[in-house]
């Protein structure tokens, strides 16, 4: 498999937002994690969640549970820095969580422009398994390194709603679901041992090849066995067939296009959107190709 992270750089930077550039110089260039902290910041609101488009399709100047998702990525980017914004920001979706511990799939959106429809439309009264999973399976990542984090009453509150709401999936979840169900609980096995062996209750519905077309999405777009299980080590492995992860990485490796950069395979709702998403996915693409062994 081969990459070339000198094309991959030449394309952030034509590309791509100073967030992702500064993430790609910190995991393979000769940048710190301060000015990656620095980044992030612009997008931090005072009460301590993020907005300002830090999930692109989602332009509102809010904080919401997608605006944290994208921070809590940073945050594990750093690791083993510590940053006090981590437990901040565990403090504020603490603050917004609903009583049975998920968080709503967004909070009201008071300036839609330019923001997707299944955000500005969401219901902020009910929560969703589908951004509750994909918060916490992120958060559980920076835990390792945080012990503040770690302890937070909110990752236990949200880690606890997962997993009952893991037990009552209905007979047809969400692709989007299904994959981040069970990033959270590859993520939260080490602490939590019954995450772990809830992965048998995802089995009958991940196929061999891991492949779950979106409902609702692109034809071409698919949850796949590294939106499911994107680091190694974890119990979501078992779930595929021998061999499924490493043909996949391959192909991961493959997708990088003429520009250096890596395409995403769904709709963006601004013109701003499609380029940031870019950014945003090379640099991910990245991230799991190295934490899976493929790149130094």
């Amino acid at each position: 498999m081969t990459v070339d992270l000198a094309a991959a750089a030449d394309f952030l930077a034509g590309s791509a937002r100073v967030l992702d550039r500064r993430r790609f110089d910190l995991l393979f260039g000769d940048g710190g994690p301060e000015a990656v902290l620095a980044a992030v910041d612009g997008y931090r609101n005072p009460d301590g969640g993020y907005g300002w488009g830090l999930e692109p399709d989602l332009r509102s100047r809010t904080s919401q549970p997608g605006g944290a998702l994208h921070a809590l990525e940073v945050f594990a980017d750093v690791a083993p820095l510590v940053s006090t914004r981590a437990v901040q920001l565990c403090d504020w979706l603490d603050a917004v969580t609903l009583p049975d511990g998920g968080l709503p799939f967004a909070l009201p959106i008071p300036d839609p422009a330019a923001c997707a429809p299944f955000w500005s439309g969401a219901d902020s009264g009910t929560s969703s398994l589908q951004i509750t999973a994909v918060v916490a399976a992120v958060a559980h990542r920076v835990a390792a390194a945080d012990p503040a984090v770690a302890g937070h009453p909110w990752l236990e509150r949200a880690t606890g709603y997962c997993l009952r709401a893991v037990r009552d999936l209905d007979d047809e979840p969400h692709a989007m679901v299904l994959a981040f169900a069970a990033q959270l609980l590859d993520a939260a096995a080490p602490s939590v041992p019954e995450a772990g062996t809830l992965v048998d209750a995802l089995r009958p519905h991940v196929p061999e090849d891991g492949l779950l077309h979106v409902t609702g999405g692109a034809d071409d777009e698919f949850m796949r066995p590294l939106d499911l299980a994107p680091l190694p080590g974890g119990p979501a492995r078992t779930l595929f067939a021998d061999g499924v992860v490493e043909a996949e990485l391959e192909r991961l490796a493959a997708g990088q296009q003429p520009d250096g950069g890596w395409a995403v395979d769904f709709a963006s709702y601004s013109p701003a959107a499609a380029l940031e998403w870019r950014g945003h996915r090379t640099v991910q693409a990245l991230v799991l190709l190295r934490a899976n062994g493929v790149l130094g």
